[in-house]
């Protein structure tokens, strides 16, 4: 029987030790080691993230941040790693493959921030982190497919490094901690491969459809052996992280929950005068202090008044410093992750704690379109159909408010992309270990991009399938730009009433009504347990209402 493994590797420590620095006291895998080798100079950083734990957790074979939040038990990273075998396996048998196979991999590095010795925490890799749920940076690992066997690769740290750091997990205590058969040292590497023989090794390579950016290509050890191909691994990894199991449905399902109690701490924190900052301050305090959520999932967006038009609002250049004002909304986008499970949660709610007429038909065209396409979700439905079934809902309700001409038919709004003036993103996206997860386009179940106004930001265009877990999120803003564009085609122009805009709606902002679901075998469970309705909302906020 022919092998094949995989493998995970980091690129800066994929350099093997020479014979000299294999006879030294200490192995110096990486950069980042030799720097700590000079920790007596360093003052000592605080804040770096590397292999240090305690007793509990070194005896654990399990995440968990306390006794009152969601214990993950490592199995859903040795699942994972089954169902790449079966994959790879799979793939093996229809290529006719002979050579026997590895796949490499790369881990998250620890970086610095840029020419300081301060260390950013660290976050691990999501392919890695998929595949093995390592907390630790700069490490490789290995998965015989075959053997179903996997083998964790750690850097060897110098004796200095427990003193700053703490006293590291001993190999032992990392295979089980991580429900791997065997765990080695970075060092080891070049040795392992050559001990496997005449064999093809498959990194990953591939480009995330979000972003554009490419993945992490493993830096292979130059060995005569070794035949490098990039054909394969991006899409089998990247297929099966689209589908959730029940172990991760659960991981995300929490972070949703944890997230949406949260939404509503803020909610009821708000009033007039209240900075956005502070609303997501209350979320953060929430999710960590209640959840063990340590990150958020993305920078939280708590945008009120006119701000509610920019869609990613909240960045380090718009750092959410506006005063909340009586009369306007407040719209927040906001998520906690746990374990690298990410949520993505969007509330809007008015900041004197009641709805104004306008803004009620407003937000209630919006909570129409999320309802209707909740509705109509189920394996089969192409996401792009549900993202024209929002626009429906919304061009009705910009009917009602005078802001579309009555004259104007649906279907010519639809032809003519009216909708994209007024909801320029997409219907909303893959969830998981990314927030914009990956899958949405380029594999072989996927549908090609749509290239037309507001369809073309639709994240995916997939036929949903049972077990992915995605975001429903329709919105609707007056969006200065797009209003104002002077290159709007006469066939949109003929259907909006500027005038009414100008009158009413200039700095409104905007709605946004967002929930964290799966589809089911034959429809869909949200996760996202908050209010909706508006009197639910004006409720919430008096406190006349105790939302569980």
């Amino acid at each position: 029987m022919k092998k094949t493994r995989v493998f995970f590797l980091s690129r800066d420590v994929c350099m093997v030790a020479s014979s000299a620095v294999a006879s030294s006291k200490v192995f110096v895998a990486t950069s980042l080691v030799a720097r700590r080798r000079r920790a007596d100079s360093s003052a000592g950083s605080k804040n770096r993230s590397r292999m240090t734990t305690n007793a509990s957790s070194a005896s654990s074979s399990s995440f968990q941040m306390g006794n009152d939040t969601l214990r993950i038990d490592f199995e859903l990273h040795r699942e994972n790693r089954l169902r790449l075998a079966q994959a790879m396996e799979e793939k093996k048998k229809k290529s006719n493959a002979m050579k026997r196979n590895v796949v490499l991999l790369e881990s998250g590095k620890q970086t610095q921030r840029y020419g300081t010795d301060n260390e950013p925490l660290f976050r691990q890799e999501s392919y890695f982190h998929w595949l093995f749920g390592c907390r630790e940076s700069d490490c490789f690992g290995a998965l015989d497919v075959e053997q179903k066997k996997a083998v964790l690769f750690v850097p060897r740290l110098p004796d200095e490094y427990i003193v700053w750091m703490g006293k590291p997990l001993s190999k032992e205590e990392l295979a089980k901690k991580y429900k791997v058969e065997e765990v080695r040292y970075t060092d080891e590497l070049e040795a392992y491969l050559q001990e496997e023989g005449d064999i093809a090794v498959h990194v990953l390579s591939g480009t995330n459809t979000d972003s554009g950016l490419p993945t992490l290509k493993a830096n292979v050890p130059s060995l005569s052996k070794i035949e490098v191909d990039e054909s394969i691994l991006f899409e089998e990894i990247t297929l099966l992280r689209t589908f959730k199991t029940k172990r991760e449905q659960e991981v995300l399902e929490y972070a949703s929950k944890i997230s949406s109690q949260a939404h509503i701490a803020a909610m009821k924190s708000l009033k007039p005068g209240t900075m956005e900052y502070q609303l997501e301050a209350a979320f953060l305090h929430h999710i960590y202090n209640q959840g063990g959520m340590r990150f958020s999932s993305y920078p939280s967006i708590c945008a009120s008044g006119s701000n509610a038009a920019i869609l990613h609002y909240g960045h380090s250049g718009a750092p959410n410093d506006k005063e909340c004002k009586a009369g306007e909304l407040v719209l927040m986008d906001m998520g906690g992750e746990y374990h690298c499970m990410c949520a993505d949660i969007t509330t809007t709610v008015p900041v004197s704690g009641k709805f104004t007429p306008d803004q009620k038909i407003f937000y209630d065209g919006v909570l129409q379109a999320h309802k209707d396409v909740l509705a109509n979700i189920k394996p089969g439905a192409i996401w792009t159909d549900l993202h024209l079934l929002a626009e429906r809902r919304i061009l009705e309700m910009l009917q009602k408010l005078n802001v579309i001409n009555e004259s104007s038919s649906m279907e010519e709004m639809l032809e003519n992309r009216v909708c994209a003036v007024f909801m320029p993103h997409g219907l909303g996206h893959l969830l998981g270990i990314d927030t914009h997860d990956v899958g949405g386009y380029g594999l072989r179940n996927s549908r090609d991009r749509i290239l037309k106004p507001g369809l073309k930001s639709c994240r995916t265009a997939k036929a949903l399938e049972e077990h992915n877990v995605m975001t429903v999120e329709p919105g609707c803003y007056f969006v200065d730009s797009l209003i104002d564009d002077v290159d709007m085609s006469e066939n949109v122009k003929k259907c909006i009433n500027f005038d009414t805009i100008d009158d009413k709606f200039r700095g409104f902002g905007g709605v946004r009504i967002e929930d964290n679901l799966v589809v089911t075998k034959d429809g869909c469970t949200s996760w996202t347990n908050v209010p909706r309705e508006t009197d639910e909302i004006e409720k919430v906020m008096s406190g006349e209402l105790i939302w569980s």
